[in-house]
Order: structure tokens, then C-alpha cells, then sequence
């Protein structure tokens, strides 16, 4: 029987270590445990679900890095403590652009603008990487986590409010997408922790990781929820813990890559959410693994994962607890 979302609970194991869980497998050393909770074996991935091999790793050595993008030449930019930093496929610093604070999101445009979110606000720069202009969230308790951009519009997830924030490229808000609508069968989104993303799929609709409810939600623009997929469980095709998946990313072909943090695992989902394969899991992230349930307390990040993907489907993996950035690549 696979342990569900409410087993982690009654265990507190929001963001907990596969380590600090096998720590509940015995109540002594002579005495066994008929509750025991074991999730040792989860820490090994079955070598069969892995369809990726890893080709490069590199140590980020930037203040706190929190996301991954991936622009125009498959340039790979950091979001961390002091702004933005752009390196190049080799790993290279290029450059860096200053911030007001913190960036916790970034999105980089067609064109090579990128914008930044902080904690309530967002900063634009242009191409050349030269500031552009800096608009307010003044939604009480913003805490923007996701950015997504289309050609007229900005998608800011804020894990504060539990909400997609739409705008236009001004910095006018358009619309709250995600809030709880009976009427329009929106059931609401659920973010114990600081983790809430939307990206632009390939089909023009919006992918939002519900976290609370296990759930990856497609959404259009106006709000209208057209389907989701995802189920509680600790086995590979599901997810676990209080509050999982916290990242999705889109391969080309509109494939979901997922992240997750506790038992640090990096999948990949059909275009519908099908489980197909995995790229990483727990034993390519042992320091993640083990120290996951340690909270950042300058963003409230507890570890875990975030995933970019270039323009050949190679996925880039940003391991929060440690600064190492690794890219797989998919086995022919």
C-alpha cells in the first residue's frame, strides 16, 4: 500500500529528508515498530524509469539561487539574493544585473528581456540587460514565486494570496486566475509553502503546480480551469508530502517536467499527465535528500528542486540546498 498525503501529515513531513524519515522505521534498536513508516527504499529509483543520462554539473556559487531560466541561445540565468546572473551553456559566468532585493522568479522573454520577481514587485530589463522599469504587487501579502510570459501578457504566481496574477506588459493588472469559483468549478489553489509556479504551455494554456492538492492545473487565460491531473502517493507515478509537485517546466513537445522536494525527484508527465519516465531522483540529490526538511529562513524555501528546459529538451536542475546546477539530456 503506497502512503498517501494525510500519512506525511499525521508525520509532519512537510519537506522532510529521505533521511529524517527512515528515522521513524523503529521505535528502538530491540523493539520493531508495527507502525513503522519506511520510506528508505523510495531513496533508490528504479533504474528502468531513468531515461536520462546527466552531462554536465557545475557549483553555483551565488548568494541563495532560488530558479532557473533558460533565454534566446540557451543561455541559462540564476535568480539568487543580490539580482540576476546569466551564464552560458559551458557554465561561464557572463554577467550579472543588480537588483532591489531578492529575486525569487524570473522569466526570460523572446526577445531576451527578462523579468524579475521579488517578494512584491517586479523589475524589467530589456535585451541589453539594461533596467527598464519597476511596477508594485500591492496585493496584501504578496509573495511572488512563478513568472510566465506571453507576447502582451506577465503570469505572476503568488504564493502569498494563492493566486495567479495576470498583467499586462505595462504593469496593469488584468486578472486573479486559480481563486476558488464554485460556479466555475475552480476548486482553488492550496500553497502550504512557497512553491506556486505557472508556465505557458505549448497548447496556449496555462500550467499551474497546485501543490496542495498534488495537482499540475492547466488554466486560460480568462481563468477557465480545463483540466488537471496528479494524485497523492509516494510512488514514482504520484506525489507526496504536504506540498508537491513545487516546479514544472514544459519540453517542447508540451511533456511536463516535474520537481520535488523531500524526496528530491526530477519526472517527466505526458502533455495529459501521464507518468513516463524519470530524469533524477533521490540519489542524484544525497545532500538534498538529506537535508531537505532545513528551512531557508530568509524565503521560507525548505530545500528542494527547480528545473529549466533549452531549446533541445535537455533539462537543466537547480538543487536549492546545495547551488549545484546539473543538465540531463534524454537517451536515444
Amino acid at each position: 500500500m503506497n502512503p498517501t498525503r494525510r500519512d506525511f501529515l499525521k508525520l509532519g513531513a512537510c519537506g522532510v529528508g529521505v533521511a529524517a524519515l527512515g528515522r521513524f522505521s523503529t521505535l528502538g534498536a530491540s523493539e520493531p515498530n508495527p507502525f513503522a513508516y519506511k520510506v528508505d527504499h523510495l531513496a533508490k529509483t528504479d533504474p528502468k524509469l531513468i531515461r536520462f543520462d546527466q552531462v554536465q554539473a557545475w557549483k553555483c556559487t551565488l548568494s541563495r539561487p532560488r530558479q532557473v531560466a533558460i533565454g534566446a541561445g540557451d543561455r541559462l540565468y540564476v535568480a539568487y539574493a543580490k539580482g540576476v546572473a546569466a551564464y552560458g551553456t559551458d557554465g561561464v559566468l557572463m554577467t550579472e544585473i543588480a537588483t532591489r532585493g531578492p529575486v525569487r522568479c524570473l522569466a526570460v522573454a523572446k526577445d531576451g528581456s527578462v523579468i524579475a520577481g521579488l517578494r512584491s514587485s517586479v523589475e524589467v530589463f530589456d535585451a541589453s540587460l539594461k533596467s527598464v522599469s519597476t511596477w508594485e504587487v500591492p496585493e496584501n501579502k504578496a509573495w511572488l514565486t512563478g513568472v510566465a510570459l506571453s507576447d502582451n501578457d506577465v503570469f505572476l504566481a503568488d504564493s502569498g494570496n494563492r493566486v495567479i496574477l495576470r498583467y499586462d506588459r505595462a504593469g496593469k493588472r488584468v486578472k486573479r486566475i486559480g481563486e476558488k469559483d464554485k460556479d466555475r468549478n475552480v476548486p482553488g489553489l492550496i500553497a502550504p509553502s512557497p512553491y506556486l509556479e505557472v508556465k505557458i504551455a505549448p497548447d496556449g494554456l496555462l500550467r499551474v503546480n497546485n501543490t496542495g492538492r498534488h495537482h499540475v492545473e492547466s488554466y486560460t487565460f480568462d481563468g477557465d480551469l480545463e483540466f488537471a491531473w496528479g494524485k497523492p502517493t509516494a510512488a514514482i507515478e504520484g506525489f507526496c508530502g504536504c506540498c508537491n509537485p513545487i516546479g514544472v517546466a514544459l519540453l517542447p513537445d508540451g511533456r511536463h517536467v516535474t520537481c520535488e522536494k523531500g524526496l528530491p525527484r526530477v519526472k517527466i508527465y505526458t502533455a495529459t499527465g501521464e507518468f513516463e519516465s524519470v530524469v533524477a531522483g533521490p540519489e542524484s540529490f544525497p545532500e538534498n535528500a538529506r537535508t531537505g526538511s532545513v528551512r531557508d529562513a530568509s524565503d521560507g524555501t525548505m530545500g528542494g528542486l527547480h528545473a529549466a528546459v533549452d531549446s533541445t529538451g535537455r533539462v537543466t536542475v537547480l538543487d536549492l540546498a546545495t547551488g549545484e546546477v546539473k543538465t540531463f539530456k534524454a537517451r536515444t
